[in-house]
């Protein structure tokens, strides 16, 4: 194909014209953050935790920007961890407080002085009565912030938002019980997710299966959306398997509904699957069935302190598509030179796998 660009005369292919249309959003790699919200323990807590669980103390002393701060570094992936409080006020008061007092250690900053624990909603907290303390406190708090983030980089690729529905039992006397998580919740959920984002925002379940009988037949059928259809826009995964049949009951094949479901490969729901520690077998099979896959490339502090890429590099050279740290671009261990990023300070780049082979990173990346 010839076009003439002032006066010269240059040669295209067709291939060059139009390869990075066949890229799809799942041929792509990311980095993302664990527990994103997580600003950190407190210098009260992290006292009461080194006298009473020294290892609790170890694994949870880290630490992350505000959500704008790690999409602006390059995270393309972020979990937020969800507490249901449909009435509100559920978690409005810190047990730790009143242990630290106990304890005799030094109290810290007042807990909830904006009130903002008391309005009804799903709340953002890593550890209930302990690790309570987080960027955003209301699960629509962060979604606005990612939303005004993408608003202003309208071009970026997809922001995948993990959400892990918490309901664990206490450990600390003081803390509520949890409320636990039901089809209602799940409902709840939803509903929330769309007061912030419209379905023009947002990549779900029915637009992978379009009119395939369930996700592993939309995507076989007709693949997951191009990419560059993707771009501004999020979509939602659910972190916990155990909630996938609660999640899709009365949407079978997850009709209807907004998060894809970590579920295994075959079943009706199977688009997203997690392999925290999966080996780079079972991650490229299930990648190559066209799922989407996270994996994690460190855990609890421990190769932050060691400097220990195993489990990094392993994950940056399988195909899993999500790659999740508590170290991404610009968070490098305070301990050692251990960091997660994509070469170049890419956001994004080809997938190692399964991206087309005339994939470009430089076009594959943030535009």
């Amino acid at each position: 194909m010839l076009r003439s660009v002032a006066g010269c005369t240059i040669l295209f292919s067709a291939s060059t014209l139009f390869a990075q249309a066949d890229v799809r959003m799942n041929q792509i790699q990311v980095v993302g953050s664990h527990n994103s919200y997580h600003t950190g323990l407190t210098p009260g807590v992290k006292a009461l935790l080194e006298k009473n669980n020294p290892k609790a103390a170890y694994s949870l002393n880290y630490s992350h920007p505000p959500l704008p701060v790690q999409l602006d570094h390059g995270v393309r992936q972020i979990e937020i961890d969800v507490h249901a409080d449909r009435k509100g006020g559920r978690y409005a008061h810190l047990a730790a407080d009143d242990a630290i007092a106990k304890a005799g250690l030094p109290a810290d900053a007042p807990y909830n002085t904006d009130g903002r624990m008391n309005q009804p909603g799903f709340k953002v907290m890593h550890v209930t009565g302990i690790d309570q303390r987080t960027s955003c406190t209301l699960f629509t708090d962060c979604l606005k912030q990612v939303k005004a983030w993408s608003e202003a980089h309208p071009k970026h690729v997809p922001i995948f938002i993990l959400v892990e529905a918490k309901e664990e039992k206490p450990n600390l006397p003081g803390t509520p019980e949890p409320e636990p998580f039901t089809p209602a919740v799940f409902d709840a959920l939803d509903a929330e997710i769309r007061t912030v984002f419209s379905p023009a925002e947002m990549i779900t379940p029915d637009d992978v299966r379009g009119t395939g009988k369930d996700l592993p037949s939309g995507i076989a059928a007709h693949g997951w959306p191009t990419l560059d259809s993707a771009r501004g826009k999020v979509m939602f995964l659910l972190d916990n398997r155990k909630f996938t049949a609660m999640y899709s009951e009365g949407h079978l094949a997850l009709r209807g509904r907004v998060l894809f479901t970590n579920s295994a490969p075959g079943t009706p729901e199977s688009a997203f699957e997690e392999q925290n520690s999966g080996t780079a077998a079972s991650i490229d099979a299930s990648v190559k069935q066209g799922i989407i896959v996270r994996t994690r490339t460190d855990e609890g502090t421990t190769e932050a302190h060691t400097g220990d890429t195993t489990r990094r590099e392993l994950a940056l050279h399988s195909g899993a598509q999500l790659i999740s740290t508590d170290y991404p671009p610009g968070e490098k261990s305070q301990w050692s030179d251990f960091i997660v990023q994509l070469p170049n300070d890419l956001a994004a780049r080809c997938n190692p796998l399964n991206a087309p082979k005339d994939c470009s990173d430089a076009k594959v990346n943030d535009r």
